[in-house]
């Protein structure tokens, strides 16, 4: 299979790939949507979405009672509905530019799960070889500075709506990703700097973070987050800034912006908005992941080469080393992770309140900031000590 693929055109490729791409984040994005109401439901002791049926589905015994419990058919109802709606324009905005807005939010987010690695598998050598679309050496370079774009849409569907809500919302967008970035930045630098030990090819490569969690040895084995715990803390906190979740949801505060940027959108083009939020969510846990949980590595100083070999070991079955079942349990790690950090930014949104604007940027100015760079001299020294 993989030798046919290699013999496809390079454009079909590219086509299959975006493909794929879109057929994957689109209903991750709805499942996680779904999720969000489960999840707050949860935590404020109510019945979730539960009711809508879907007669073909509905009447099947045992199965169809379960998923109009889990929900399914809400997630169902609503993508028809968002699809399908009537998409009135206000006269007041500008046309071009606001429905542009949409489409702009969309494509930093199905750009940069491209470069991604989301599980790996061995070779005949044994060495581990990442599952990503485009596999670059600059990959969270081009993580931070593609998705950086997405508040464009967010400052465009703003300026665009020609309403003062909708603009304020924008600002603040602006104002907010700018300042968190930063943060986000200066708080993974003392993880590649620790890689990058003198005389060793320098690389910003995701896939290379997970393969030095996957060293023998203490420090080999161990995950940044337990090595790193500043770092990872500050890089969390302004992932939640960056994807405009609560705390930090002030581009959209409807308790005094009505609805902030998408205030005049609705039915398809308000979606986007929300795939795009849930796709940000999605990309920046798998990073985070990647970063400070050790990939697709199972557990902490057990790598998946030694999983892999335990289960081997348990079974004697040939089937637990081949490539296929190895990168389908690599994937699996990966996404429980990414599960567990999805869920974690549901739970803080239903049970922290909303910062004020001007706690937020005193948060990410006055401490967050000072915070990562404090963090960082102190990894310089500490990482030129031990490897000098």
């Amino acid at each position: 299979m993989t030798d046919l693929w290699f013999t496809l055109n390079p454009v079909l490729q590219g086509l299959l790939k975006g493909l794929a791409v879109i057929m994957v984040i689109f209903p991750m994005a709805g499942a996680c949507s779904l999720a969000e109401r489960k999840v707050s439901a949860w935590i404020q002791g109510r019945p979730g979405p539960n009711r809508a049926i879907v007669p073909w589905f509905a009447y099947i015994p045992f199965l169809g009672t379960f998923l109009q419990r889990l929900g399914v058919f809400h997630l169902m109802a609503d993508g028809a509905k968002f699809l399908f709606k009537e998409e009135p324009v206000p006269g007041h905005v500008n046309k071009l530019y606001f429905m542009l807005a949409p489409a702009l939010a969309m494509m930093p987010a199905l750009t940069t799960i491209t470069v991604v690695p989301f599980g790996a598998y061995f070779d005949d050598a044994g060495h581990a070889i990442p599952l990503v679309l485009a596999n670059v050496d600059v990959g969270l370079l081009a993580v931070f500075a593609v998705s950086s774009l997405g508040v464009y849409s967010l400052i465009l569907a703003g300026w665009a709506s020609n309403s003062k809500y909708p603009f304020l919302g924008g600002v603040r967008a602006s104002a907010q990703l700018i300042s968190y970035e930063l943060s986000m930045t200066l708080s993974v630098v003392p993880v590649f700097l620790w890689i990058n030990a003198p005389g060793t090819p320098g690389t910003m490569s995701l896939s290379k973070v997970v393969e030095f969690q996957s060293l023998p040895g203490f420090w080999g084995g161990a995950w940044f987050v337990f090595l790193m715990p500043v770092s990872a803390a500050v890089f969390l906190v302004s992932l939640f800034a960056e994807t405009n979740r609560q705390p930090f949801d002030m581009p959209e505060s409807e308790a005094d912006l009505v609805g902030g940027f998408h205030t005049e959108y609705g039915a398809f083009k308000w979606s986007l908005f929300f795939v795009a939020e849930y796709s940000h969510m999605l990309i920046g846990s798998g990073v985070f992941t990647l970063l400070f949980l050790g990939g697709w590595n199972p557990l902490p100083w057990i790598p998946l080469a030694d999983f892999i070999a335990w289960l081997h070991g348990l079974t004697g079955a040939a089937w637990t080393l081949h490539p296929l079942f190895v990168g389908v349990a690599s994937i699996g790690i990966f996404l429980g992770k990414v599960c567990f950090l999805i869920f974690v930014f549901m739970w803080v949104r239903w049970t922290v309140p909303r910062f004020r604007y001007d706690q937020v940027m005193k948060l990410g100015w006055q401490k967050l900031l000072p915070l990562a760079i404090a963090n960082l001299i102190f990894y310089a020294l500490a990482i030129a000590f031990i490897q000098k």
